[in-house]
């Protein structure tokens, strides 16, 4: 089965990504904080807290998207609830992070954001799948000789006039 063996990876990803994002954002607040440069009249000592709490934030984050892709592997279930909602908002956040990666970065952060969307959405999926076989329609199905087929589609017969 892949399905354990993609959830760890997505775990693994997103936590280090969790890392990467919180690092990345506390390294940018350092960089403000020693410029002392005002933008368009903002006060850098807000900037760089501003972008403190974010990474701090956003690496929460992805580091819990990844806490629950490592619980689904753990259990062999597929997430449910808050998490199968986390899950999905991470997989909505890595397609618009792609969108802006290829404008704004270039090519290699967005071939990085659709691989890890397309692992998120992967794990989403293999979980959905269901083993066995159909579940047998609503109502009983061998009743012996009551049993006269399915149900007519049209209605009755309509009334003639004499």
């Amino acid at each position: 089965m892949v399905r354990r063996p993609v959830a760890v990876v997505v775990a693994v990803v997103l936590v280090l990504e969790a890392l990467g994002v919180a690092a990345l954002n506390w390294f940018l607040g350092v960089v403000v904080d020693r410029q002392d440069m005002s933008l368009a009249g903002l006060d850098p000592d807000m900037m760089s807290t501003s972008s403190k709490a974010g990474g701090v934030v956003f690496g929460l984050y992805f580091a819990f998207c990844g806490l629950v892709a490592l619980l689904v592997a753990v259990r062999d279930r597929p997430p449910a609830g808050f998490g199968r909602v986390l899950l999905i908002s991470a997989a909505v956040v890595h397609g618009l992070l792609a969108a802006a990666a290829w404008g704004l970065v270039g090519w290699p952060a967005f071939l990085f954001m659709v691989v890890v969307l397309a692992l998120i959405v992967l794990l989403l999926m293999t979980y959905d799948r269901h083993d066995g076989p159909a579940a047998p329609a609503a109502g009983p199905r061998d009743e012996g000789p009551q049993d006269q087929g399915p149900a007519p589609v049209s209605g009755p017969p309509a009334p003639t006039t004499p």
